[in-house]
């Protein structure tokens, strides 16, 4: 319990010290996040579009 605490802290103040230092590359590593998950709900759209016609 106390050790998944400390590695919370951990990456919490990683990725803090990460947005502080280099925000650009922050900033395009979340675009990516974001257009991973809207790409793969497109998918999934495109799918169940497939599958209900």
């Amino acid at each position: 319990m106390q050790v998944k605490k400390v590695l919370t802290y951990v990456a919490v103040a990683f990725v803090v010290f990460y947005l502080f230092t280099q925000p650009a590359q922050a900033a395009a590593a979340v675009n990516g996040v974001f257009d991973g998950i809207l790409q793969g709900a497109n998918q999934l759209a495109v799918f169940f579009t497939n599958v209900l016609t």
